[in-house]
């Protein structure tokens, strides 16, 4: 009762054969992506609307180095759009989405980064595993071949090795890719929620910079 969760690690791997290094190796890596990337997103998360409130209230009242110190102060990547849209203050509309979209190619492949690399173990995963089935079939295969052209009766214990390391890379693998896969998907839906803050927050800044550019030649 209990089968494989009552073996130790280190037999486990050992009755997975060779197979299981690079299935370990493939965690060690994504486990050290995934917690990256926990601390990144935690690292860059912010309130956008208040930051926004902040950073128009201060163009509004032409304290506009106050509004850059106050981006600088802020480690989101809308804070780093709206920096970069800011120092085109009084340029033209063209001026100032050019500047926008010259942050945009350094922020947005900082919130892609790592993310193919996980895609990529998540998915290679369970393809080793079903290696290590096929070498572990492939054993036993051979094993039976050896007994009988020996004459010698073959037995269950003949058989067990090979099929034990089929069924454990195979377990190995699917442990590895489904917790792998998952946090891949939720990377990237909160890769593409920061995107859609960065786009949603330009237009916006954009659209005020002209406004206010043309309320002051107004004046």
């Amino acid at each position: 009762m209990g089968g494989i969760w009552e073996m130790n690690a280190w037999s486990l791997i050992k009755a997975g054969g060779p197979i299981m290094a690079p299935i370990i190796l493939g965690s060690v890596f994504a486990l050290g992506i995934v917690i990256e990337k926990l601390m990144y997103f935690a690292f860059i998360k912010t309130n956008v609307p208040r930051l926004k409130k902040q950073v128009f209230d201060l163009i509004k009242n032409n304290k506009i180095k106050e509004s850059i110190e106050l981006c600088d102060a802020n480690h989101s990547p809308v804070a780093k759009i709206f920096k970069a849209g800011i120092l085109k203050f009084g340029a033209s509309r063209d001026e100032i989405k050019e500047n926008i979209e010259d942050a945009s190619l350094f922020e947005i492949p900082r919130l892609e980064s790592r993310l193919n690399a996980l895609a990529t173990i998540a998915h290679i995963s369970p393809l080793l595993g079903l290696l290590g089935t096929v070498t572990g079939m492939t054993a036993c295969f051979h094993t039976i071949q050896v007994r009988a052209a020996s004459l010698n009766p073959i037995t269950p214990g003949d058989l067990a090795g090979g099929i034990g390391e089929a069924l454990l890379t195979t377990v190995a693998g699917l442990m590895v890719a489904i917790p792998t896969f998952v946090a891949y998907n939720y990377f990237v839906h909160r890769t593409n929620h920061f995107i859609l803050e960065m786009e949603r927050g330009a237009t916006e800044l954009v659209n005020f910079l002209c406004q206010v550019n043309e309320m002051q030649l107004k004046v």
